[in-house]
């Protein structure tokens, strides 16, 4: 298990703080945890599957659209 600061989940985002604080709040992205006082750190796990699960959605858009679809 590791933990990744902000930095590095908006790096591997390509998110700004403020869409990702957004998306916490909308319940649309992994939640943090307090490390220390104002020290927060994601599951770089958690973060890992987010990202692959807007890969699916995406393919499954191109699939649905390629065959006619919406």
């Amino acid at each position: 298990m590791k933990f990744i600061r902000i930095k590095e989940v908006l790096n591997r985002t390509g998110l700004s703080r403020s869409v990702l604080y957004a998306k916490v709040a909308a319940q649309t992205f992994p939640q943090s945890f307090t490390l220390s006082g104002s020290t927060v750190a994601w599951l770089e796990s958690e973060i890992e599957e987010w990202i692959e699960s807007r890969i699916q959605e995406r393919d499954q858009r191109v699939k649905i659209n390629s065959k006619g679809g919406v």
